[in-house]
């Protein structure tokens, strides 16, 4: 639970704090003190958006820090650490700064964390409830989400298995509806890559074919110039006429080294240099004279050999810079051709997967739905007992569970066509969504003989706030939040219904920390800690702070609340009076 909360530079408070038991706590005070500043302190700790224009005038930020009592909550403590922070003694420090120009920081344990983690970790812990809950209350969601609530495991199982098989129902109707609808584009597509298969099929390209062509075709095409070229460089190396030539000039400098070896080492060894030259020239000479051999001017290989290239060529201008990209574009063109021209059996297989998931979901759906009547019935017999204690002796609330009936479809291929349940005389066609077949509202029947109405038609403002009371404290039992936060939710309720609320906040006190935000003194009484938010001005600046009330002060709070007047022995009287009757109903 919540041990304690301190607050500085928030609105009107300068710096305040609030210390937390076990219990009902209440907060009290005049209107426009700032009772509303601590709900929205608890608002920034669990993770809520921050105002800047909530900080006080006259500081650079606002502050709120919170200790967890966390020794009984496991899933606290593993988070904290995860998040970087240290739990001391079993307790967590929470913190959140929002600063005037509006950049906000948190803080779990003592360590910085982005704002969504720190109320990752504290907004489990924690429910709030204002006057916007009503609201909240009248829209059909936040009804069907009190009923699964309240169904606990056994609706939330259902709920689960029914999300799994609509998620797969809309995948494989998505993909249905892309392969249907593109099919012209697909047929088109599969035409184009059949053509351009056939056109690399019919060439029959081999891998590096372009350039092995390219260099023959050279080689064909200048072949008289290579020949010459080569007779000139055997003529150059070796001539058969008596010219000078390579081989002889070298034959003369080697003779003239020999002549004189005998005399000078060096002499000799660059005769013995020129012996390998030439043999190296008389080598090559040989080489040469092979390859002027060889050279032959062929015309028709050369036709043939343009005319392949040119084939080729067509083909690297629309499918690939080189024969080896045109082949790779053809090994994945025939992939896809071969995926395109399933498409028929693809769809049909499709289809028959929609028809089992569509008779799937249309199961689950009505356990679903079966589960949720029976959860409605128990709920509002529950809920109708708390309102008879909180003076609605003769309310009643009813939660409907209806599905929704629609006509059969034209073509079950009508995007989100509805569900075919039961067969023959009863057939029926309902509409589905993510959370089921149904849709859930509470009514009210107020008094006797009355028929059941809907919420917003059927409850004034105070009935309203009984009935989401009613509803909390019947919620209780099933939810894990250890702490809950009213504000306010007793307005426009007065008299013996405010005692009553007073009666049951008490009991709901029992099993959780309950913190509430009255005008009423009547609830009031009923407080285990009475803290009052104080305003105080010195002319200049109007600031709030907070005082735990012992029994006297809180017998003039009281007293305040209930005449405006703080002496008054006729108003003292009376709160001693509504105290006694709180303690008496406690026990």
């Amino acid at each position: 639970m919540l041990e304690e909360i301190r607050i500085s530079g928030l609105g009107i408070i300068e710096s305040s704090t609030l210390e937390l038991g076990p219990g009902l706590t209440v907060v009290t005070g005049e209107t426009g003190a700032g009772k509303t500043m601590i709900v929205t302190a608890l608002g920034l700790l669990l993770g809520g958006r921050g105002d800047a224009g909530s900080v006080r005038k006259g500081k650079k930020a606002a502050r709120v820090e919170g200790v967890i009592d966390a020794r009984s909550l496991p899933g606290v403590i593993e988070a904290t650490e995860e998040a970087g922070g240290e739990v001391e003694e079993g307790r967590v420090l929470v913190a959140r700064t929002v600063a005037a120009e509006g950049r906000a920081r948190a803080y779990v344990g003592g360590a910085t964390v982005p704002v969504a983690t720190l109320g990752s970790v504290t907004s489990p812990l924690v429910a709030v409830h204002g006057q916007s809950d009503q609201h909240r209350l009248l829209q059909p969601r936040a009804q069907r989400d009190s009923l699964d609530r309240f169904g606990g495991d056994a609706v939330a199982k259902l709920i689960a298995a029914y999300g799994d098989i609509y998620a797969e129902l809309q995948k494989v109707e998505r993909e249905l509806d892309e392969v249907t609808t593109h099919a012209r584009e697909r047929a088109q597509e599969a035409d184009l890559l059949r053509f351009g298969l056939g056109e690399v099929e019919e060439v029959s390209p081999e891998s590096g074919e372009d350039v092995t062509l390219a260099q023959e075709e050279e080689k064909l095409g200048y072949a008289d110039t290579l020949r010459t070229a080569a007779e000139q460089a055997r003529e150059a190396l070796s001539s058969e006429v008596d010219a000078p030539d390579a081989l002889g000039a070298i034959s003369a400098a080697r003779q003239a080294l020999d002549g004189v070896r005998d005399h000078d080492p060096d002499a000799a060894s660059l005769a013995d240099r020129l012996a390998e030259v030439s043999y190296l020239l008389s080598d090559l000479a040989a080489d040469v004279a092979s390859y002027a051999t060889a050279i032959e001017t062929d015309p028709a290989r050369l036709s043939v050999v343009s005319e392949r290239r040119a084939a080729l060529t067509a083909l690297t201008r629309k499918y690939g810079e080189t024969i080896d990209e045109v082949l790779a574009w053809a090994e994945t063109g025939a992939k896809r051709l071969l995926e395109l021209d399933s498409d028929d059996d693809r769809i049909e297989e499709l289809r028959g997967e929609r028809t089992r998931l569509r008779a799937d979901l249309a199961e689950a759906g009505l356990a679903l739905s079966a589960a949720r009547t029976d959860a409605a019935g128990a709920l509002a017999e529950a809920v109708s007992d708390e309102l008879t204690g909180l003076a609605m002796p003769h309310a009643r609330l009813v939660a409907d569970v209806r599905q929704k009936e629609t006509d059969a479809p034209a073509s079950e291929d009508e995007p989100h066509a509805p569900l075919q349940v039961g067969s023959g005389k009863a057939q029926r066609w309902l509409r589905y969504g993510s959370n089921g077949l149904d849709e859930v509202e509470l009514l009210l029947a107020a008094n006797t003989g009355s028929e059941p109405r809907p919420l917003h038609k059927g409850a004034s403002g105070g009935e309203l706030s009984r009935v989401m009371l009613a509803i909390e404290v019947v919620l209780a039992a099933t939810s894990p939040v250890p702490t809950f936060v009213f504000d306010e939710v007793d307005a426009g309720v007065g008299g013996t219904a405010a005692v009553e609320i007073g009666r049951r906040l008490a009991h709901l006190a029992r099993t959780a920390q309950v913190l509430v935000v009255t005008h009423l003194p009547q609830v009031a009484a009923f407080a285990d800690h009475h803290v009052a938010v104080e305003k105080t001005s010195d002319g200049v600046v109007t600031s709030s702070g907070l005082t735990v009330l012992d029994d006297e002060s809180r017998e003039r709070e009281l007293s305040r609340m209930l005449a405006g007047l703080t002496a008054s022995d006729t108003a003292i009287a009376h709160a001693r009076e509504l105290l006694e009757v709180a303690r008496s109903a406690k026990l």
